[in-house]
């Protein structure tokens, strides 16, 4: 399992607890700016009870990973939008006017807020945070090898079923294998017969085509003897008359 110095050095590491936002709250409530999505520099210091300075700090060290994971500065245009549209939200839920920035905010969203805290070193929450962080995951690697183990016990308990089920399956594959093979054989039988019969269609055809010939043949014979017939009995005549 990975040490808080772990979390604290690894990049990698930090990125695979980003998700455990929830945990912020277990440890301690989050005061979040109206709306429920971002919180203030102000807040986030508080919350880790550090300094302003001191979370100054840490930000300008990892600016980059934390504007990756929601970190915001607000100025110009972009920062009277914001004031613009939460102004309502926080005079109806808190009954106060909202502390406007001069110049530019900060803002951070919970996933920031859990990034500064695998960052924050000098702090009693962001060590709980992380502490919470680590044993969360310790409990549910723990949870996953027992039900791991439930499963391959249950596995082991069903071999001794299964290994009956197939000598019981045995006799009947023999069978059918037996029943298969016979099945092969009338078929071998049942082509050769098959091979038989078309060879004789193919020698009584050969037989036909020679009938027809010979039948042919006895036709023309027969034609021409009726025409020489014809043609006799025509002179006979002639020298009658």
């Amino acid at each position: 399992m990975p040490s808080e110095v772990t979390l604290l050095e690894s990049r990698t590491m930090r990125d695979e607890h980003l998700v455990r936002v929830d945990v912020l709250d277990k440890v301690k409530a989050l005061v979040m700016l109206p709306g429920g999505i971002h919180v203030r520099t102000e807040d986030v210091a508080r919350y880790f009870e550090v300094s302003t300075e001191v979370l100054k700090k840490v930000v300008q060290r990892h600016r980059a990973e934390l504007d990756e994971n929601g970190l915001q500065v607000l100025r110009g245009d972009d920062l009277r939008v914001f004031h613009r549209d939460i102004l309502s939200l926080w005079n109806d839920d808190l009954g106060t006017s909202y502390p406007q920035a001069a110049t530019q905010l900060t803002l951070y969203t919970r996933r920031t807020v859990l990034n500064v805290a695998m960052l924050l070193r000098d702090s009693d929450i962001a060590r709980c945070v992380r502490t919470y962080l680590l044993d969360a995951e310790e409990n549910g690697w723990r949870a996953g090898y027992a039900s791991l183990d439930q499963r391959v016990t249950a596995a082991e308990s069903h071999l001794d079923t299964v290994g009956r089920a197939l000598q019981e399956l045995g006799p009947v594959i023999n069978g059918i294998s037996v029943r298969l093979d016979r099945l092969d054989r009338r078929l071998d039988t049942t082509n050769q017969v098959i091979g038989a019969m078309s060879n004789r269609l193919c020698d009584l055809s050969d037989h036909m085509r020679h009938m027809e010939d010979r039948i042919d043949r006895r036709l023309d014979d027969v034609s021409h003897r009726l025409t020489a017939l014809e043609r006799g009995q025509g002179g006979k005549r002639r020298k009658r008359r």
